[in-house]
């Protein structure tokens, strides 16, 4: 990952070789912005082991950092980001930079969580950027009518250049494709390879989910949608139970005794949640601008998937030029679930066949 330090500091580190090949810093504003909280941070920890609160013994990586939250101040928001994955790996006698991949989140109203551990292998071909959208998960709070598509796709672009990326992979998964779809859209120059999973191209998605729940869902299932469809979930609690009851039409493995770990992890936002099902998903529509999308894309869907269902995929996939499209014959909405080991095979696949990005 590229970061916003260049060359000064004086003091000869060389024992006596070419300056110009070390490389050598100096202290931008910026720079002093991402170094000062470290420090407050440091202190913070010996005030708190001077006085009895916390051991010494006990003092992690994790707790010098605690303080010192991934939040990105871009535009009027805050976003938190988390990375995995070292972006420089030696590669024979050079150090080789691998391809930055961001991970959209799906939802609205969810956060980037549920796809860890899951996406974790590709940290080994890529360095992956996770975050939550604006209003959701450790992302700051705001004001609910800023909780559209078009500042998720704009908060993106923010991140990227906060952080100093060029070009980037993108993954998203069911809203976080849309999100992807909007994005390559807008900024087709900036994508490197466009991954999207379950999704959808227009609103209607809303239509079918609908028909499909009435199809398949029981009374319960079918009476708490109602939440969804209208956009008025009261709470947080009423959110979570929502996808409880709704998991087994989300996943074709789902396990009643599993799912309670990963839903308390993850953190909710009925108002995301809210504005988008009762506002702008019920007029969204990127399927006649993705033409202007002309890097390699995989679109994969589920099967059995009751909201995005496949033909959706097959849509965007007919709309993008060369897309590859590929339907997992035995997952539902969440294929990261169903089929975890098949997904991530597809994806790694489809990077190394485009092997521009020189994945090994």
């Amino acid at each position: 990952m590229a970061v916003d330090i260049s060359p000064t500091f004086t003091r000869d580190y060389t024992n006596g070789h070419d300056m110009n090949s070390v490389k050598r810093y100096k202290l931008t504003p910026k720079v002093i912005g991402r170094i000062i909280p470290s420090v407050i941070n440091v202190c913070y920890i010996i005030f708190f082991v001077l006085n009895g609160i916390i051991s010494s013994e006990k003092i992690s990586f994790d707790t010098l950092f605690f303080l010192n939250k991934m939040l990105a101040k871009i535009r009027d928001t805050e976003i938190y980001f988390d990375v995995e994955g070292a972006a420089l790996v030696p590669d024979g006698e050079r150090m080789r930079e691998k391809p930055v991949a961001f991970m959209i989140h799906g939802g609205p109203g969810a956060d980037h969580t549920s796809y860890k551990p899951t996406f974790s292998p590709l940290s080994q071909k890529l360095q992956l950027v996770y975050f939550d959208h604006r209003g959701q998960g450790r992302s700051a709070r705001g004001a609910k009518e800023t909780y559209t598509l078009e500042n998720n796709v704009e908060d993106m672009e923010a991140l990227r250049q906060y952080l100093g990326l060029e070009k980037i992979v993108i993954i998203g998964t069911s809203y976080g494709g849309m999100v992807a779809l909007s994005y390559a859209v807008r900024y087709p120059e900036n994508v490197k390879y466009l991954i999207v999973i379950a999704t959808a191209g227009s609103s209607r998605f809303l239509e079918l989910a609908k028909v499909n729940l009435a199809k398949k869902g029981t009374k319960k299932q079918q009476a708490i949608a109602q939440f969804l469809w209208d956009g008025k979930f009261e709470n947080e609690a009423q959110l979570q139970e929502y996808f409880q009851l709704m998991m087994p039409m989300y996943s074709l493995t789902y396990k009643p005794e599993t799912s309670g770990k990963s839903w308390n992890r993850t953190i909710l936002s009925p108002d995301a949640i809210n504005v988008a099902f009762g506002g702008f998903l019920r007029s969204y529509n990127v399927l006649d601008e993705l033409d202007k999308i002309t890097t390699p894309t995989l679109i994969i869907a589920g099967k059995h998937d009751w909201i995005c269902p496949p033909e959706l995929s097959e849509e965007i996939a007919t709309a993008i030029p060369n897309a590859d499209l590929r339907i997992f014959e035995n997952s539902g909405h969440l294929i990261r679930v169903d089929e975890p080991e098949l997904l991530l095979d597809a994806i790694i696949d489809f990077l190394v066949y485009n092997s521009r990005i020189n994945i090994k």
